[in-house]
């Protein structure tokens, strides 16, 4: 059983550090700034207040990560060094209550390679093209209660359901045009062209694992698909010529095996956002956005599934004492416990179903909501209420931002905010400075401020960073021109 304990341990540890070197979308800190140029990547409706072309690249550059749990939650302090929660130190009590029912992982990528912006053909037109990426994990805490005890008495019985876990990168090719229909309302589209480049989906419904004096049983109900252009190569024990003593694993996946020699699409897809701004009351905006309404039709699959059998074990056979013993190399202890872990591990591999074929997927929806209220002693202050929900099965998650943004000054904004989602708390904010001609901001969703002496941080794993570059010209908006800053005294 240590085996897939440590299976599991793995796979866990080495998706939280994939995450920990992560990216984010648009800065929803900024939602409420007119000056931040990347509003419409939130609501097409919106239309920033200059025309603008990004610096390639730098343009906007977003590193960060989310999860409902803390880094500090797997790494304990142990005699100077950073130790996992495997360690015989760390009590299972202290462990397991900073675990959720459900934990959540989620990062995502959205770097821009080049994005340009201009008023024309009646209203604001954006056009964008970079890449993005995510990955979502959902991990209930009964697998972690299993990798943690083991067999803790007589019988024990672990049943975990809705494990999952995803990732995708794509291309994306946006255009977007904005414009005012009536005095109070303004309306906005933006149509996305999709290039995937990879896409992983792993989903475990049920498990089922007992542990016994007498007997274990172990008994999974998943499925996995693989996408990765031509490039990718998934071979089965039979293929790669590993040994495997049940003729029903010869179509196992050779994991050691998995190779990735060429760089190519895998996936053409679509998707649109759609947007609308309402001026309630000369100091009351409400807008709302649906983003990602899409899919991806991806070639190249590989589709893979458990096995159907329920994998039993009662107990060593006539093991070999005698070195000189004829079949001591194997049924000698030590062979028969490694056995024991091949034949565990292989209980819960996937079966290769299925290589080159298609399959189409949705890549996840975004619903907005916000009010904006600006000061009537003071333009230059607003107030705002963001709600954000993610959809994207497992790997949904909801979010409710509380803001307060200043305008001092016409080419310089900041706004302080404050978020209660799926994945705790969070204290965000974005300083933005754009004179004529130039457009600096730095900002972020997620701040942590409270480590360990080892800088690990100790509330939930939340954290990023966004900057960005880019040019501007043009007259400001009239909208924008007309609004003022200061107040009528």
């Amino acid at each position: 059983m240590r085996h897939l304990k440590s299976y599991f341990a793995a796979i866990m540890l080495a998706s939280t550090c994939t995450v920990a070197s992560s990216a984010q979308e648009a800065l929803r800190s900024a939602y409420f700034l007119e000056g931040y140029n990347y509003r419409h990547e939130l609501n097409p409706a919106f239309a920033p207040e200059r025309n603008y072309v990004s610096f390639p690249v730098l343009g906007n550059l977003s590193l960060g990560f989310n999860s409902n749990v803390g880094l500090s939650t797997f790494l304990y302090p142990m005699n100077g060094e950073l130790a996992t929660f495997m360690h015989p130190d760390v009590s299972a009590s202290e462990f397991l209550g900073k675990l959720r029912n459900v934990n959540h992982i989620q990062q995502e990528l959205d770097l821009t390679i080049l994005s340009f912006g201009f008023r024309g053909f009646g209203g604001y037109n954006a056009f964008s093209l970079g890449v993005r990426e995510n990955i979502g994990m959902s991990l209930p805490k009964d697998l972690f209660t299993f990798m943690k005890l083991g067999q803790d008495g007589p019988t024990s019985h672990y049943n975990f359901k809705n494990i999952g876990i995803n990732a995708n990168a794509m291309a994306e090719v946006a255009f977007g045009h904005s414009r005012q229909i009536l005095p109070q309302l303004r309306v906005g589209a933006k149509l996305k062209f999709l290039l995937g480049v990879g896409d992983a989906n792993i989903r475990i419904s049920d498990m089922d694992v007992t542990l016994g004096d007498e007997k274990w049983s172990v008994r999974a109900d998943g499925e996995m698909d693989i996408c990765a252009g031509d490039g990718l190569k998934v071979p089965t024990y039979a293929e790669s010529g590993k040994h495997y003593d049940n003729p029903d694993d010869a179509n196992l996946i050779d994991w050691d095996g998995l190779d990735y020699d060429k760089f190519g699409l895998s996936g053409f897809g679509a998707a649109i956002d759609l947007g609308a701004t309402y001026q309630l009351h000369p100091d009351l905006e409400i807008s709302a956005s649906v983003l990602d309404l899409g899919f991806v039709s991806w070639s190249n699959a590989v589709h893979a599934k458990t096995g159907t059998t329920t994998w039993e074990f009662d107990g060593f056979k006539d093991v070999a004492i005698d070195k000189n013993s004829p079949n001591y190399e194997t049924n000698k202890f030590d062979q028969q416990l490694e056995n024991l872990g091949n034949d565990l591990e292989d209980a819960v591999e996937f079966h290769r179903l299925s290589d080159g074929g298609s399959r189409t997927s949705g890549i996840g929806a975004t619903i907005t909501v916000g009010a904006a209220y600006t000061a009537p002693f003071y333009r230059g202050l607003k107030g705002g209420l963001l709600f954000t929900q993610r959809i994207d099965g497992l790997h949904s998650w909801t979010e409710g931002r509380i803001s307060a943004n200043l305008i001092p000054v016409s080419f310089f904004d900041l706004s302080v905010n404050y978020a209660l989602s799926t994945f705790g708390s969070s204290l965000g904010w974005i300083i933005n400075i754009h004179p004529k001609g130039f457009n600096l901001f730095v900002g972020s969703d997620f701040t942590f401020y409270k480590v360990t002496p080892q800088f690990v941080p100790v509330n939930n794993l939340n954290a990023n960073v966004q900057f960005g570059i880019n040019f501007t010209f043009g007259s400001k908006s009239k909208k924008d021109a007309l609004k003022p800053l200061l107040p009528s005294w």
